[in-house]
Formats: C-alpha cells, sequence, structure tokens
C-alpha cells in the first residue's frame, strides 16, 4: 500500500481556519430523524441528470462488474483487499470534532461489518445463514484532516468537499477513501459517491453523531458508515430504490420498500413469491442495532470494483 508522504501527513493533521465568505448557508442543526435518511440516491440521481458522461461511466461499471462476476477474476492480496482511510473531520462545535478514539471505534466497526466478525452476526436467522458474506476488506487509517468553520450545518451539494467552499478538499481519492465527518442538515445520516463519480467529490460523508458513541441514537453504533462504504463500493438499497425494485444482486430478497426500526423476523415481503424479507442486511433502512450482515452476492460486486480495470482498482496499491 502507497503510504501518506511525511510532508503530506504533516500539512493533514494542522487545524485549519476558513474565510467569512465561505460560512454563509440557510441550513440548521440537524434534527435526529424518525427513521434513517441515506441521501445517496439522491445525490447519485442529480449527477445522472447534471453529467452524462457521468451516467455513460456508471453503466459502463455496471457491465464491467457484471463480466468480472461472471469470470471471478477479483483481485486479492493474502484474501483481503487493503483500503486506506483519511478522516476529514470539519466542525463548528466541541462535539462535532469527534475524538480519535471515535474515528479508531468507527473504523473498528467497519472492519468487524466487512469482514464478517461483529459481535452480533449471531443474529442472523437461519434462513440466511448461508448467504452472509464476508466480504474481506481491511480499513487502516492513514491520516486525519481537522478544519474548524463557522458554519451551521452540510447539505449534499458536496460543499463539505471543497476548501473553497468551508470544507476539505479529498486526500488522493484514487489510493484514499476519504469520510468527511460533519454536521449534516435536513436529518440526512449520510451519502455516498459510487464509483465512476468525480474524483474532487469522491468518497462518503457522515453525520458527525452517527460515529460509535455519537448522540444519535438510535443510529450511533457505526453502521451509518457501513450502510454508506457499501455504496462507495457499488451496493445499492436492498429494496432497489423503488417498489419491489432490485439492488442487482442475486441472493437478496426482493423487498417492497425500506424497513425501519427493528421489525420482527420474519418481515414477509408482499412481492412477487412473498419473500422473507432481509431486513438485517446494511443495505436496509433499520436501526444500527438491527443490521448485522452483508450477502456473498453483494461481496462479489464489491469484489469487482477492485479488479483489473475496475474503477477502484488503484486504491491500496
Amino acid at each position: 500500500m502507497k503510504k501518506i508522504s511525511k510532508v503530506l501527513f504533516a500539512g493533514l493533521i494542522l487545524l485549519a481556519s476558513c474565510s467569512k465568505k465561505d460560512l454563509t448557508n440557510n441550513e440548521t442543526e440537524n434534527p435526529i430523524a424518525g427513521h434513517r435518511q441515506c441521501a445517496t440516491m439522491e445525490v447519485h440521481n442529480r449527477m445522472m441528470a447534471e453529467d452524462a458522461n457521468y451516467a455513460k461511466k456508471h453503466q459502463e461499471i455496471e457491465d464491467f462488474t457484471n463480466r468480472v462476476i461472471e469470470s471471478g477474476n477479483y483481485r486479492l492480496v493474502n484474501g483481503v483487499i487493503e483500503i486506506p482511510i483519511v478522516y476529514n473531520v470539519v466542525y463548528k462545535t466541541t462535539a462535532q470534532n469527534v475524538s480519535q478514539a471515535m474515528l479508531d471505534a468507527q473504523t473498528a466497526v467497519l472492519n468487524a461489518d466487512f469482514n464478517a466478525t461483529n459481535s452480533d452476526l449471531n443474529k442472523v436467522p437461519t434462513l440466511f445463514q448461508s448467504s452472509i458474506g464476508n466480504v474481506g476488506i481491511r480499513f487502516v487509517q492513514q491520516a486525519v484532516v481537522r478544519k474548524k468553520t463557522n458554519k451551521t450545518s452540510w447539505s449534499t451539494n458536496d460543499a463539505v468537499k471543497k476548501s473553497t467552499q468551508g470544507g476539505v478538499n479529498p486526500t488522493n481519492p484514487a489510493e484514499y477513501l476519504n469520510i468527511w465527518v460533519c454536521n449534516l442538515g435536513n436529518g440526512i445520516l449520510g451519502y455516498a459517491q459510487f464509483p465512476g463519480g468525480a474524483a474532487a467529490t469522491d468518497g462518503v460523508v457522515l453525520l458527525y453523531s452517527s460515529l460509535p458513541g455519537g448522540s444519535a441514537a438510535p443510529y450511533n453504533k457505526g453502521r451509518t458508515a457501513t450502510h454508506e462504504v457499501g455504496h462507495y463500493l457499488n451496493l445499492r438499497h436492498i429494496w432497489g430504490d423503488a417498489t419491489c425494485g432490485s439492488d442487482l444482486v442475486n441472493d437478496t430478497p426482493t423487498h417492497n420498500t425500506a424497513n425501519y426500526g427493528c421489525p420482527t423476523y420474519p418481515h414477509y415481503s408482499t412481492c412477487s413469491g412473498n419473500p422473507v424479507e432481509m431486513t438485517m442486511n446494511y443495505m436496509d433502512y433499520t436501526d444500527d442495532a438491527c443490521m448485522y450482515m452483508f450477502t456473498n452476492g453483494q461481496k462479489s460486486r464489491v469484489l469487482a470494483v477492485f479488479a483489473p480495470g475496475g474503477p477502484r482498482s488503484t486504491m491500496g496499491d
């Protein structure tokens, strides 16, 4: 894996301030929503509408993914893929300036969830146990960038990813997973950019209080990051963002729509065949404590983005 140079690393850990001209916005402090809100598809649909090249690239990535899954030509090193993380903490208040311990805990949650070593994996019902996917990704924290701002909250317009708008530019997104931690407005817990988007906005954005130990209960066990990194690695919502839609994965049941809270098992779909819904999948909208698995089919989609020629094949080299 490439390492951040000592000079760059020294620059990354410096605190920065932004000018007043970057601070105007009309958003409010994030009220915790009554249910999970992920804005990834909102951002994706905006990019599809605004950028024909993105739409073309997105289709090319889907075609590539299907070819890799059919061929099984994945790229693994000692059975895993390593992803270096740069956390970009953009804060106004002391609470928003999350501690190093919280960032460490978030990295640990990602490692457990993507390697099927999470302590709640034993809650997976017998029906789905054979589908459990150990994705095999090791997340390694490389640096933390901290920037103080007077901006109350951030929207999904990617301003937090731009230093000219008071945020922080990403660190070499071809090699590092950039995760912005900030106060998102309008009840949003997080959002991600699917593979194929602009490098300048590539990465994941998290509500600061969704990190482990944060105040966004019942979304404060770090599973928002798991869900959003899933999107970053080309996973869709399990209901396909449509009634009885497709998440492009073969071993996930068809869902009517998103599930919230902690549904009682078994929760049956009214879609064709009335399958039991996999409400405990990380790509549903259930509470953090009630999502605890990926599937083998989701694993295949994720690994495809790292295959030679894939949209994230340069990461961790």
